[in-house]
């Protein structure tokens, strides 16, 4: 152990100490440390059950006069010298560490380092009887974390409005996945309060959406977690057509220990209306590669526009909703030929047949000319994005419409993956 890990090893032993000290303090004079009681199965063996303590409510319940423990100060101008610690102070708590005049209670070094580590440990020991093993592997954990090469970064936001029975990876760093039981509620107590409602008990509410990715040592600001899982549900909703959202928040973790809680972009964690669906592989490739297009919107205004369009009819009533549609297509296919182009365009480059071409470019141009978008036409704009977004250059798409509506060239061969999202 290297001269600055030691010298934080013995502060924060004797903020523990003095926190121990308190809480069992508060035991004795009559307040009740909660616990669990955990059945563990194995096959053809008999069950075992087990006790744990619910440390960590009963420890945040008495941040305030925790945080007043002389030991506290201490502890925290230690973490202050570690370059390595600046990553936690940045903890998306609610407090401003070093605040002039504020509650050391609400500093993230103390809500996401210095609370942990009593947790850990009394979780370790069973308790508030001090035991030096017991804080040494939770300290041990802190020391990798502190002073490793390398750190791992993980949120999690409960996602609703479809299931997933497998997990489904729509990049290198984001998974659909099934929750695990008590995952969120064993790190975050709180967590109770802040989820979907009915999540965890309906079939279209057991998944969450997951960012996870390696940080170097060096980096000290968390990923845009809220805008990784906020492109990932715009992906879901394009590849599916169904009502998800995530959130309303996202639940942080660095090298799993709580990191904070970060709300999700309100266009995210606002469900749409309609019928829950299934997200299967086929269906999460094309989320997958829409994903990775979606960046193609930040440096095309136009494509970026419509696609914002299109997400904020989901919820509306008309005849907003129509008129949002309207201006989704028309940026997105229209160009300077206006409305009347971006349907005929959106009909060749979506319809297999003749017939279903007529049927399409019959159902755009009443939208177009201000009629109510019925669903057929509504999900022919969805259909369009996700085609634009595949083929990747939105320009060339529209050049290569026009070349086949002159009979210049085959039709774009891009529409898979609009019929693979119908």
């Amino acid at each position: 152990m290297d001269s600055s890990a030691s010298a934080l090893a013995q502060s924060l032993r004797r903020f523990c100490l003095g926190a121990f000290a308190f809480l069992a303090r508060e035991l004795e004079e009559g307040a009740e440390l909660p616990f669990s009681f955990e059945e563990h199965r194995s096959p053809g063996r008999p069950s075992l059950y087990e006790y744990r303590p619910l440390a960590k409510a009963f420890v945040e319940a008495r941040a305030e006069p925790l945080a007043a423990i002389p030991d506290t100060t201490l502890a925290l101008e230690e973490l202050r010298l570690l370059p390595q610690a600046r990553i936690f102070s940045r903890a998306h708590t609610g407090g401003s560490a070093g605040a002039v005049g504020g509650s050391t209670a609400g500093d993230p070094l103390f809500r996401a380092v210095l609370l942990p580590l009593v947790v850990q440990t009394a979780e370790a020991v069973g308790g508030f009887d001090w035991d030096d093993e017991g804080f040494d592997a939770s300290f041990q954990q802190l020391e990798r974390s502190l002073f490793g090469s390398e750190r791992r970064y993980s949120a999690l936001a409960p996602l609703v409005g479809l299931s997933a029975p497998a997990p489904i990876e729509l990049g290198s760093a984001v998974l659909v996945r099934m929750a695990e039981p008590g995952e969120l509620a064993s790190l975050w107590p709180e967590a109770g309060g802040l989820l979907p409602r009915d999540f965890g008990r309906e079939p279209d509410r057991l998944c969450v959406l997951q960012c996870e990715r390696p940080l170097s040592a060096e980096q000290v600001e968390a990923p845009d977690a809220p805008g990784e899982l906020t492109d990932a549900v715009t992906a879901l909703r394009l590849a599916t057509a169904g009502p998800i959202a995530a959130g309303p928040v996202a639940f942080e973790r660095l090298d799993g220990r709580p990191y904070g809680i970060r709300p999700v972009l309100p266009i995210a964690a606002t469900q749409p209306a309609g019928e829950a669906t299934r997200l299967d592989v086929f269906r999460g490739r094309l989320a997958r590669d829409l994903l990775t297009c979606l960046a193609a919107a930040e440096t095309d205004a136009e494509l970026g526009e419509a696609l914002d369009r299109w997400e904020l009819s989901l919820f509306q009533e008309e005849p907003f909703r129509s008129e949002q549609l309207r201006q989704a297509l028309t940026g997105l296919l229209g160009g300077q030929d206006g409305a009347w182009a971006a349907a005929l365009r959106a009909a060749v480059l979506l319809g297999e047949t003749g017939n279903e071409r007529g049927q399409l470019l019959s159902c755009l141009r009443s939208l177009v000319h201000g009629e109510a978008a019925t669903p057929d036409a509504a999900d022919a704009v969805r259909r369009s994005l996700v085609e634009t977004l595949v083929y990747r250059d939105r320009g060339q798409l529209v050049q290569a419409l026009d070349e086949t509506l002159l009979g210049l060239r085959p039709r774009p061969r891009a529409a898979f993956a609009a019929r693979a999202a119908v």
